[in-house]
């Protein structure tokens, strides 16, 4: 009995230090997130908690319905193949081919209009948006300096900063991009309340454009960029220069730091597969939608060709990353171009199948070598089995 009370006590003394750290320190957010990871049950975040947010609706205008194809839904995921979708909590699958809807199918009481979050596909996003702006002259080019537009990178080394730096990953920031410390830049930007002062205590501390360094930051940088470009909150730019003309189905909703505050532009745009495949279809299409191009066809092709960086660790050069899209230069033949988030959100485009594959579900596999995930080849294999052609 005596041996519980003094543990009790130390445990209690531990607490009362912990909390008072945390005070100290103003990293109160802390609270939050372990309010909302370990005292349900999880180690990190959910797909579906947008509501623990404050949010701001992307609104979507009419509704441009998907043709149908002929075969829809006449393939079927392979056993081998479905125990690994079963085994990532996938929760929908969807495949576009030749512009029509060729396979739907959802799990876990999941349907077609559920939302869920896009985590890091939506940095993807913010790639498109800054297109938009260049091409409406609101940004020079993507060799403007941030500088131009946020007075703290006018001086020092972070003036050598540009736009391009930022979609590449190659900003010489030095954020902290720890997906397990409760201290580091992607905790605090997520559960936190005050994303520019988070962000703009970081600065250019190495070489930019010469390293690509996958850091969540820099895409915020961009969405701060673009609200000084275009005098819009970026919800609002992205439902009437995007969401709006792609004829999206169902209102997005994008996770806000504090009511009214501003996005979470790395991640936290809550939406549907459905409607999420039609940012593939837009890229596919080298910016076009139904005849339109929304984003200019040059900055499409860039933004999915290797930027010239070498990678950080092993030196190599990049070839697995443009602005803000991921690549894979050849699978089984195929070169592919895709949009990623943390817990196995895909957007997936193989032009010469002239094929979308969109994936959301609740846990992926580790980056293998590579830097892709080893559970993307599931989704590509099933599509391709199901649908592709030689």
């Amino acid at each position: 009995m005596k041996v519980l009370k003094k543990i009790g006590k130390w445990l209690l003394i531990i607490l009362v230090i912990l909390n008072l750290a945390i005070l100290i320190s103003g990293k109160t957010y802390i609270y939050k997130g372990v309010a909302n990871t370990y005292l349900k049950g999880r180690s990190g975040p959910s797909i579906s908690e947008y509501e623990i947010f404050d949010n701001r609706t992307v609104k979507a205008g009419t509704e441009q319905k998907w043709h149908t194809a002929k075969n829809y839904n006449s393939g079927k995921i392979s056993p081998e193949l479905q125990a690994h979708f079963d085994a990532m909590k996938t929760i929908a699958f969807v495949v576009v081919k030749n512009d029509s809807l060729l396979h739907e199918q959802y799990w876990d009481g999941y349907g077609a209009d559920s939302h869920s979050n896009s985590f890091s596909m939506a940095k993807s996003f913010v790639s498109i948006m800054v297109g938009i702006a260049i091409d409406e002259g609101k940004i020079k080019s993507i060799d403007e300096p941030v500088g131009d537009f946020l007075p703290e990178f006018k001086d020092g080394d972070n003036a050598k900063l540009t736009i391009k730096h930022l979609l590449t990953m190659s900003s010489g920031i030095n954020f902290d991009e720890n997906y397990v410390s409760p201290l580091a830049y992607p905790a605090a930007a997520y559960y936190g309340s005050d994303l520019k002062k988070l962000t703009y205590g970081y600065k250019v501390t190495e070489e930019p454009g010469k390293k690509f360094k996958y850091l969540s930051g820099n895409s915020e940088l961009l969405a701060f960029i673009l609200e000084k470009a275009t005098g819009m909150k970026l919800s609002d730019y992205m439902s009437e220069k995007l969401w709006k003309p792609l004829g999206a189905k169902n209102d997005a909703y994008w996770s806000l730091d504090h009511s009214d505050g501003v996005e979470k532009a790395y991640c936290c745009f809550n939406s549907n597969a459905l409607d999420f495949a039609r940012i593939g279809e837009l890229y596919l299409d080298t910016g076009k939608w139904n005849g339109n191009q929304l984003v200019s066809k040059d900055y499409v092709l860039n933004s999915v060709k290797p930027a010239e960086l070498t990678n950080t660790g092993d030196e190599n050069k990049n070839d697995r990353y443009g602005y803000a899209w991921w690549l894979i230069p050849d699978y089984k033949g195929h070169r592919i171009f895709y949009a990623r988030g943390i817990l196995g959100q895909y957007i997936f485009c193989i032009p010469d199948q002239k094929m979308i594959v969109v994936r959301l579900g609740s846990k992926r596999e580790k980056p293998s070598g590579t830097d892709h995930p080893a559970d993307v080849y599931y989704y590509l294999d099933a599509a391709l089995q199901m649908y592709g052609s030689k």
